[in-house]
């Protein structure tokens, strides 16, 4: 790493000051101690962390891009509206495993929607101390509620004015109100662009070693009273803060005296009290302000620690050094004033490994000290400071505060057994290389991501979203074997139809992709000219960057293969490579389970297409229409049916579901719907009917039961004998356009009870009715009552007799009057209105079954 903070934002998005004032009054209004706020991206289905305050920006680097389907609240909340609050690890590991696995602290969340006039612009997150449930921490949500409105009602304006209300940058890490007073002395100034004055108070123009009384007051002079090396700089930063471009850290600058000093800066609204709520505007200058702050040791502490025999230094909450005794500096091999005003990682980059990030993590998130042990690295003769103990240990101690972390480093002569991290990587890495990503990726996060997933496509988007991202990746491929040749199964980032040619290819072909499956070695290139030396004569895209080849091996049975791709070149760590290697297993096991359920799900959609009715029975006088619709979750088949069955001189109307889904659930809806239709065809009563297919089905005791609904209709007179087991009530629409619940009287599911009784309900169905007969996947929701789901299903088959502008007056049915005038809706038409919802979501917890029934009046010719 190179800083403790996100890089300077994009021109474009909201104006810091909004969504920085925003985060900050969501910590005052909850008492947390981290907030974010996520927006869209301009990229569909992906929200982007925006603003980070109280946490080190890189070190959460996994959690900047949250795409809309993951399993993590941001994603919920987005996606329903409705906020989520997670009072401590518990809930976050029963409802969050992913987040849980990836952070797994003592701490709370909570999560709102940043909505305006039912749009949807991102979501408001604040991290708080564990609580011991979600009732203790109900007022906070409510406060932040509110923040999050009224930053939705300033993006709605944003937007309504032609501003843009997405963000596509990296977060501004920002530091969140203080808990309690500022460390060291702290001087405050402003400057206005459009007059060139620079106004100083007292304390300011002390640190900056000026003499009491008016300072001067130009841009100029400020400079003029710091170090020359500094003040080339400083106009050109007030300037780009003038314009909405803050920069994101807190600046380090020297007195003439070479005194250290830390500067801060933001937009102002005249006063230089502090970061303003207003929006501003980035294309005219505006007055700024800023703070002074002297980070020297007599501030925090008196230099008290300065006497300590051990090594002391204190963090603030983005990772920046404020403090160091001498002794922290000779153990780390740092000068103290090199230490302090620096983030960690940049002071002492050898400390920028797995271990020491975790348990910083940690400090930084909950209340619990963290103890680790790292090793020093070896002088090469660029330390400053002579360190005794080269090649020990040292303990390093975190005890956090609300504003501070506390560190303290002494030197450990005995290491447990098996407590100890492998010692860093002392060389840098080689000019235009990126730095390794790796340390900031848990791989437990995509093992727990990789279980959810059930479908080849589902496993491979999951690699494109948790393992990729983690290491700096932006190309990915996956072939799967077939028959001894490689498939693409997945592709993202490569130019458009580059990997074609490489589809299909045989086992004995020279190619990476296909050695690294044949030898079960991964082979990883540094860059192009690497792998082109590797294997003459190999296309090559555009990119010159690193590439890794994975083989997708699961319990010795080779699967395919796996091809990570870099924008830029880069050296693969023996960490990295490791891990890389791990991962792939769990890739492979994961795709060898895909193909599996492809195969069975192949087979469930198969047996199910064959099983249900490919033309329902017609008759002159009725006309019936039915629709099913497979799941999206799970095996994407179910037990769901419907039929039409000639019945002597009637029809019967069946509608079943059986419990559960997949390849059992298909062939016991099959065994069901025959024996249903051998019973109506026999034209035996419909308490026969059901009694005999429940008898069957604890005969057959597959382990499911099942509930149906049968009606027997005399198309001459309208008269239906209906019977139901277990299921939802039929609706009926009468010619004049009300609709009921039919008050239906029925039994216990099919497969239970042997003894079962389904006793008889008769109705009539008038010319031009319409009889609704359907599943609960039709009418069913995740939280909320059935009942309020079958009262909308009622209301839209109200509404659905006629055509738009032409409601069905009395005496007509749906297919128009019996007089012959123009038609209203057909029943097709009716059956395509009431699934229209269902055929649009893009998730269907279950299947679902529709039909529909009407009788057309006795003078009426028409075919069926």
């Amino acid at each position: 790493m190179t800083g403790m903070a996100g890089n300077e934002r994009t021109p474009s998005g909201p104006p810091p000051a909004l969504l920085t004032g925003a985060v900050a009054d969501a910590l005052r209004a909850t008492g947390g101690r981290v907030g974010g706020v996520y927006l869209c991206s301009a990229t569909p289905g992906l929200l982007r962390l925006a603003v980070l305050a109280g946490l080190p920006g890189p070190l959460f680097r996994p959690w900047w891009r949250v795409t809309v389907d993951r399993p993590f609240p941001v994603a919920d909340v987005h996606r329903t509206g409705v906020p989520v609050v997670l009072a401590n690890a518990t809930e976050m590991m029963r409802d969050y495993a992913q987040l849980a696995a990836g952070l797994p602290f003592q701490f709370g969340s909570i999560y709102v929607p940043v909505v305006a006039d039912g749009r949807s612009f991102g979501v408001l997150a604040v991290l708080r101390p564990a609580a011991a449930d979600a009732a203790e921490v109900q007022g906070e949500c409510e406060r932040l509620t509110g923040v999050a409105d009224s930053l939705g009602a300033a993006l709605l304006r944003l937007d309504a004015d032609g501003g843009d209300a997405t963000w596509d940058g990296e977060p501004l890490c920002v530091r969140p109100p203080a808990a309690g007073p500022a460390p060291g002395r702290v001087g405050r100034f402003s400057w206005d662009p459009a007059t060139d004055v620079v106004t100083l108070d007292e304390q300011a123009r002390a640190l900056l070693g000026l003499p009491p009384g008016e300072f001067p007051g130009t841009l100029d002079d400020l400079a003029r009273a710091v170090d020359p090396t500094d003040a080339h700089r400083l106009p050109g930063l007030l300037h780009r803060t003038a314009r909405g471009r803050p920069p994101p850290l807190p600046l380090q600058v020297r007195t003439t005296e070479g005194g250290l000093r830390l500067l801060e800066l933001w937009e102002a609204t005249g006063a230089a009290t502090g970061p303003p709520d207003a929006v501003a505007s980035a294309a005219t200058p505006r007055p700024i302000a800023g703070v002074l702050l002297d980070p020297g040791p007599g501030a925090l502490a008196d230099g008290a620690a300065d006497l300590l025999p051990e090594g002391v230094f204190c963090l603030d909450r983005l990772g920046l050094v404020v403090y160091a005794n001498p002794r922290a500096g000779h153990l780390l091999g740092v000068p103290r004033d090199r230490l302090v005003g620096r983030s960690l990682w940049e002071a002492v980059p050898w400390l920028n490994q797995p271990t020491s990030e975790e348990h910083l993590r940690g400090a930084l998130l909950s209340p619990e000290p963290a103890h680790f042990h790292v090793r020093l690295p070896v002088a090469d003769g660029r330390s400053a400071v002579p360190r005794p103990y080269e090649g020990d240990w040292l303990r390093i101690s975190l005890y956090p505060g609300a504003d501070l972390v506390t560190c303290t480093a002494v030197p450990a002569n005995r290491v447990p057994d098996g407590t100890a991290p492998e010692p860093p990587e002392t060389d840098p890495p080689a000019p235009g290389t990126a730095a390794s990503t790796a340390p900031l990726y848990r791989p437990i996060v995509l093992a727990i991501a990789l279980t959810e997933a059930v479908t080849a496509r589902q496993v491979s988007a999951v690699v494109m979203q948790e393992l990729l991202p983690a290491f700096g990746g932006r190309r990915l491929a996956i072939y799967l074997l077939q028959e001894r040749h490689l498939y693409l199964a997945w592709e993202s980032g490569f130019p458009k139809g580059f990997l074609r040619p490489f589809e299909g290819v045989a086992l004995d072909a020279r190619l990476p992709g296909v050695e690294t499956l044949t030898t079960g070695r991964p082979l990883f290139f540094d860059s192009m000219p690497q792998l082109s030396a590797a294997y003459p004569g190999i296309a090559l895209d555009a990119s010159e960057g690193a590439r890794a080849f994975l083989p997708l091996i699961a319990s010795g049975r080779p699967v395919g293969s796996c091809i990570l791709g870099f924008d830029r070149s880069r050296s693969f760590s023996s960490e990295e490579r490791t891990v890389l290697t791990a991962l792939a297993g769990l890739i492979a096991h994961a795709m060898e389970k895909a193909q599996r359920y492809d195969t069975e799900a192949a087979l469930a959609r198969g047996l199910q297409q064959a099983l249900l009715p490919r033309r329902l029975s017609q008759h002159a006088r009725v006309q019936t229409a039915g629709r099913y619709l497979p799941g999206t979750e799970g095996m994407d088949v179910g037990g769901d049916w419907y039929d039409v069955v000639e019945a002597g001189d009637g029809l019967a109307l069946v509608i079943g579901d059986v419990q559960g889904h997949g390849v059992q659930a298909a062939a016991t809806m099959g065994q069901l719907r025959s024996a249903v239709r051998a019973f109506a065809l026999g034209d035996r009563p419909p308490e026969e009917v059901m009694g005999g297919t429940n008898h069957l089905l604890i005969d057959l005791d597959p382990g499911q039961f099942a509930s149906c609904c049968y009606v027997r209709l005399d198309p001459a007179t309208g008269v239906a004998r209906a019977v139901r087991a277990g299921h939802l009530p039929p609706l009926l629409r009468h010619p004049d356009g009300r609709t009921e619940v039919v008050d239906l009287r029925g039994g216990v599911v099919l497969g239970v009870d042997p003894r079962a009784h389904y006793p008889v309900t008769e109705l009539r169905l008038e010319p031009g009715a319409i009889l609704a007969l359907y599943t609960d996947g039709l009418v069913e929701r995740p939280g909320e009552d059935i009942d309020d789901g079958i009262a909308e299903l009622r209301r839209a088959l109200a509404g659905a007799g006629a055509r738009p502008g032409r409601p069905s007056p009395a005496g007509t049915d749906a297919f128009g009057p019996a007089s012959g005038s123009p038609p209203a809706r057909s029943l097709a038409d009716v059956a395509d209105r009431l699934t229209a919802t269902a055929r649009q979501a893009a998730d269907r917890a279950d299947d679902i079954a529709l039909l529909l029934a009407t009788r057309r009046p006795a003078d009426d010719g028409r075919q069926a």
